[in-house]
């Protein structure tokens, strides 16, 4: 009886293997419709998943939003960086391609200016109370400049030295606030040469002002306006500007032409002081004889 038992207990034991695995194989296969059972399994196990993973998703969506803050903030930081260091060099770039403009210039303007020779100096300084008066520069004695040399840029004369130490130098503009600060002037008109004396400065129109012009001599607008020569101090022939208007003074006795600057004034960089040979003068006294004759 024990041994029945026991067999049957196999057979029961091997029949319930064999519809298990029937039971998988019927469910592996194929199928465009399942059971219900298998349904509500699958149901049960799919929302338990969903469940789960919702958290999840949050979790890593947080992390990987965080992580791209983070690489957006140092690629901007990177950005910024070179858009810094680009604009940087632009500026150098423009810098040095102006410096370079202004001494091709000055090299043009050497080859014109006869008898004369030429000290290359930088501006150094500039106060901005006097921005019309002065501007310092970086040549001295020892460079061999001295008071009164004239000094011009490439577009043209811009004042001459006021004073001097060993190594700098004071310019005093053409548009300093000084009385004593005059340039005798010839002014080039169609039909003779008229001499005035530049003496003043228009703020208001940034022009010069060249006075004491014979009233009954005619000068026309557009008339170029350089330095006479006379007295010795300026070189002969230096552009100072274009005369854009001529008027009268209030007695009628002279006439006042007021003269567009050819060199700026107010951004200068570089500068030529003019230093003249002993041949250059004695030309200059006597093209200023011809030029009274």
């Amino acid at each position: 009886m024990p041994s029945f038992f026991r067999n049957k207990r196999l057979i029961v034991l091997l029949v319930s293997i064999i519809l298990l695995v029937a039971l998988i194989g019927f469910s592996l296969r194929e199928r465009e419709n399942i059971s219900l059972p298998e349904q509500f399994v699958k149901d049960i196990v799919g929302f338990g998943q969903n469940i789960a993973s919702k958290p999840a998703s949050f979790v890593q969506g947080g992390v990987e939003s965080v992580q791209d803050l983070l690489n957006t903030y140092s690629e901007n930081k990177k950005l910024k960086s070179s858009l810094e260091e680009l604009a940087l060099l632009e500026t150098q770039v423009t810098d040095l391609q102006r410096d370079n403009d202004e001494l091709r210039e000055q090299t043009n303007v050497e080859g014109n200016i006869r008898d004369y020779s030429i000290i290359n100096a930088t501006v150094i300084a500039r106060n901005p109370d006097q921005w019309q008066d002065t501007i310092i520069i970086d040549k001295g004695q020892v460079n061999g400049i001295e008071a009164d040399m004239a000094v011009q840029t490439a577009g043209g004369m811009i004042g001459r030295v006021k004073d001097t130490g060993q190594f700098t130098s004071t310019i005093e503009l053409l548009s300093a606030r000084n009385s004593l600060n005059r340039v005798s002037a010839l002014l080039q008109t169609e039909e003779s040469n008229v001499f005035g004396t530049v003496e003043g400065f228009d703020t208001e129109r940034e022009e010069l002002m060249v006075k004491k012009i014979p009233f009954d001599v005619p000068v026309e607008v557009g008339s170029q306006v350089i330095t006479s020569g006379l007295g010795g101090i300026f070189p002969r022939g230096l552009l100072i500007g274009e005369v854009t208007e001529v008027t009268s003074d209030e007695y009628g006795l002279t006439q006042t032409a007021f003269v567009n600057p050819a060199a700026s004034l107010y951004d200068i960089e570089h500068v030529m002081v003019l230093e003249r040979t002993a041949a250059g003068a004695e030309e200059i006294e006597t093209e200023a004889e011809e030029d009274e004759e």
